[in-house]
This record gives C-alpha cells, sequence and structure tokens, in this order.
C-alpha cells in the first residue's frame, strides 16, 4: 500500500530532475526566509525563533530533523488566525540558530534547550508541537518538564518507532558529514520526495532551499548536527516511556507517510506504527490525515490545523 505514492512521486519528479541551482548563489543560513522576521535569544546556545505574537494560548513549533522554522510556514498564520500565539525555533545546530561541533545533539539537550527557551520567553506553560524528531524531543522534555508543557502534540513523531541495537547501528552510520555537504541536485529532490505522498511545483523552495544552503560555509557545521542528532535520537529512546506521559496528548500522522516505519528495516503501515504508539500514551487522542505524507503540515495544512484547534480548543 505503500509503494504507489513513491512511485507517483518518481514519476512527477522526471520532469523536473536536473541541476536547476548549479549557478545559483549561496544562500546563507542567517538569510533563510520564514516568511516573517525572526529574533535570537541566548540560552546558552543562541536561538532562533519567530514569535506571531498576541496573547491567545500559545503555541511552540519544533520542527523536525534537518529542517527549520520555514517548515511551519503554511500552519502558522493559520494557527495565529485561530487565536494563538504562535512561536516557532530552530533547534540549535539547525536553521539560524548557533551551530557547534561542541554540541552533543542528543534529545536531552535540546529539551533542556528548548525548556530554557520557554523559561527565557516568559511563555509559561505551553502547547507543544514537535513534528518528527521535534516530536522525540517533545516526549523527552514532557517527561523531564511537565511544568513546561501543558499539552503535547506529536505530528509524525520520531520516538514511537523502536530499533534494536543492530538496527541503531546501521542507522547511525547511514549518514556522513561529507555525503550531506556534496548530494547533488537529483539526490536532494529525490530526498525531499520520500517525505510527501505526491511531489507539487510550489514547493520547489524547498530544494533550492537546500542546494543553495551547501554552497554556505555554515552547511558542514549543519551536517554535523543531522548526523549526530541521528544518533541522538538512537541514543536517547523514547518508546519504552510513551506510558510516562502525564499530560494530554495528540498523534497526528500522514496515511501515507514514506519515513516511517522505516521503510528499509520494518515493513507495515504508518497506522499501525502511530496506532501502537498513541495506544501506550494514556488517553491520547489519535487523528490520521489522508492525502499526506511525512510533511503533512506542508501538504495539509488546513487539515493539520484544524486537527490542533479541535485538540487544543479555541
Amino acid at each position: 500500500m505503500r509503494a504507489l505514492p513513491l512511485l507517483v512521486l518518481a514519476a512527477s519528479l522526471a520532469a523536473c530532475s536536473g541541476a536547476r541551482y548549479a549557478g545559483a548563489p549561496p544562500l546563507p543560513f542567517r538569510q533563510l526566509d520564514y516568511g516573517m522576521p525572526t529574533r535570537t535569544v541566548d540560552v546558552g546556545p543562541r536561538v532562533a525563533y519567530l514569535d506571531t505574537g498576541g496573547d491567545g494560548p500559545v503555541l511552540l513549533l519544533v520542527h523536525g530533523l534537518a529542517s527549520n522554522a520555514g517548515f511551519w510556514r503554511y500552519a502558522t498564520p493559520r494557527l495565529a488566525a485561530a487565536g494563538y500565539r504562535v512561536v516557532a525555533v530552530d533547534l540549535p545546530g539547525f536553521g539560524k540558530s548557533e551551530k557547534s561541533a561542541a554540541f552533543p545533539y542528543t534529545m536531552r539537550f535540546q529539551a533542556e534547550t528548548v525548556a530554557r527557551v520557554i523559561e527565557a520567553l516568559d511563555l509559561g506553560p505551553v502547547t507543544y508541537v514537535g513534528h518528527s524528531m521535534g516530536g522525540q524531543i517533545g516526549i523527552t522534555l514532557a517527561l523531564a518538564r511537565p511544568d513546561l508543557v501543558q499539552r503535547l502534540v506529536l505530528a509524525a513523531p520520531a520516538g514511537v518507532e523502536a530499533f534494536d541495537a543492530g538496527e541503531g547501528a546501521w542507522l547511525g552510520n547511514a549518514l556522513s558529514v561529507d555525503g550531506i555537504v556534496t548530494a547533488s541536485e537529483d539526490a536532494v529532490r529525490r530526498n525531499l520526495a520520500l517525505n510527501v505522498q505526491r511531489w507539487r511545483p510550489e514547493w520547489e523552495w524547498l530544494v533550492e532551499e537546500r542546494v543553495r544552503m551547501a554552497k554556505d560555509p555554515e552547511m558542514r557545521q549543519f551536517a554535523y548536527a543531522v548526523t549526530q542528532s541521528v544518533r541522538g535520537m538512537l541514543s536517547g529512546p523514547t518508546t519504552h516511556r510513551l506510558g510516562d506521559l502525564r499530560v494530554p496528548t495528540l498523534v497526528v500522522y500522514g496515511r501515507y507517510d514514506g519515513l516511517i516505519p522505516n521503510p528499509y528495516l520494518h515493513p507495515g503501515t504508518p497506522r499501525a506504527v502511530f496506532e501502537r504508539g498513541a495506544a501506550a500514551i494514556p488517553g491520547a487522542r489519535l487523528v490520521e490525515i489522508d492525502d499526506a505524507g511525512h510533511l503533512l503540515q506542508i501538504e495539509q495544512p488546513e487539515a493539520f490545523v484544524d486537527a490542533v484547534v479541535g485538540f487544543v480548543g479555541r
């Protein structure tokens, strides 16, 4: 059932292959366009964030692996229009935030950083919305600092699919810094295509952003953060602790997620993985979004926002 969307993706991308951005100038990380201005707060690492303002309940959005706060660009204005104050962060190592080989990039490190951001910005207990790796960070944060997390929204979350030691070792070595930095434009396009059910031309910014970022001197530090974050997810598993969560939780995912379960290691369906995960969390709500893959907040922003608003309330 999962192979069909990937075949459709391959066909739809065939006409888009090539090197459109070979002659394009570098895109410095600090110049990434998120659709609205960003600020920074120094909490140990310097963390970039955007803030829609207002006095509504706070939704804290945390992106996934190898992405940034701009990946929420279709959901952010819709959530703000629904009456929320939306704050979206760039995790250390990603986007416009500080990058350093001295950072451990573990789930605990990222969760502690997010906790310091919540406290530094005086956001109070927040509704934490985490995508993919951001979901696993959210689980880690909610377990360690439940006083800071009022509700938990896990969007296509990592941390609910278990890996044994051998699988973890393979995954931990599957990416290299050089491989990420030197990836061809076609490879970037194919990788991004696996994140969606069906590629659309309006998402071309994802490819351009990633290819032009690779020409920026910070790219190696970003690539290091990606490789170490994969190891951090594997070394800080949360599957066995889902039953310890004590905050209201929503698990929302795309029906055609091509990344969870891992297509190389675990046959099965996204529904099976996320149903097991939600069942392990006391009182969790589960929502499946049709016509969406892993990047559900980009593919189906209206349905994603409806799921969040339906859970949190207006």
